[in-house]
């Protein structure tokens, strides 16, 4: 992994879950990490951490469906590490879960706001300065829900599909540029977002024996493999973490 070696990362939605994983796995391999979340307090002690244990971290608060926010937190990365080599758009939401008839239009809203406006807007920043530099990666993490129809996820399923087209359409568009778009489906993740999947008791997945669910720390690993060449393989699309030969290349358990 010595290609994340003094690379700066971005990572949205890091103050927990597989943001947070991500950020203290990237580090320990070199990179210089740059956590992003609305959670000022979560985030710093994150970053603090890591730059406690010999790591390069720094922290900025940041709603990612604000894209003044965004725009901010791209130059936040290039004035305290000097780039920005990797953004990984992972800040999302699922709650609440709820059939389409009992939804609430403000929260429904409020998924697509982040879940798809939040990429969007990372797209939207980052590309300029990942041109200017003629290299640069950028991971969206996704979710089997862009290809499903899940009871109680109307919101989830509609951005997931959403964020697929955009990292598809971003590839077509800046690929010969020099920039790497992939999508990341790591199937069922062990965060709190479980949590209320399980409460809600609406479909397959929350029934699904929690033994199931992998390890923030998988995804991480995953992550680091699609910041390398071998991620250019699949840009455009998702790369899933359900498959088989999904785990045997990044060197996960079967």
């Amino acid at each position: 992994m010595s290609h994340l070696q003094n690379k700066t990362v971005v990572i949205t939605g890091a103050s927990r879950g597989i943001g947070a994983a991500a950020a203290r796995h990237l580090a320990g391999l070199g990179a210089k990490v740059v956590l992003a979340a609305r959670s000022a307090d979560r985030i710093n002690a994150i970053a603090e951490d890591i730059t406690a244990t010999g790591g390069h971290a720094a922290a900025l608060a940041c709603d990612v469906s604000d894209p003044d926010a965004v725009a901010r937190l791209v130059e936040f990365a290039g004035d305290t590490f000097g780039s920005l080599d990797v953004l990984v758009n992972n800040a999302g939401l699922i709650d609440p879960i709820s059939r389409i008839a009992d939804s609430d239009p403000e929260a429904w809203g409020r998924v697509v706001d982040v879940n798809i406006k939040g990429v969007y807007h990372g797209l939207r920043y980052a590309i300029p300065v990942m041109q200017a530099q003629s290299a640069g990666t950028i991971i969206n993490i996704s979710s089997g829900a862009a290809n499903s129809f899940l009871e109680g996820w109307s919101h989830y399923c509609a951005t997931k599909a959403a964020v697929l087209r955009l990292t598809g359409v971003a590839h077509k568009e800046y690929s010969a540029e020099g920039i790497t778009v992939v999508g990341l489906s790591p199937g069922t993740v062990a965060t709190d977002m479980q949590v209320s999947i399980r409460q809600s008791g609406l479909n397959p997945v929350s029934r699904l024996d929690p033994s199931v669910h992998i390890p923030a720390e998988w995804v991480a690993r995953a992550i680091a493999y699609l910041c390398g060449p071998d991620g250019a393989a699949h840009a455009g699309t998702d790369f899933s973490l359900k498959t088989d030969a999904g785990r045997r290349a990044v060197g996960l358990p079967l």
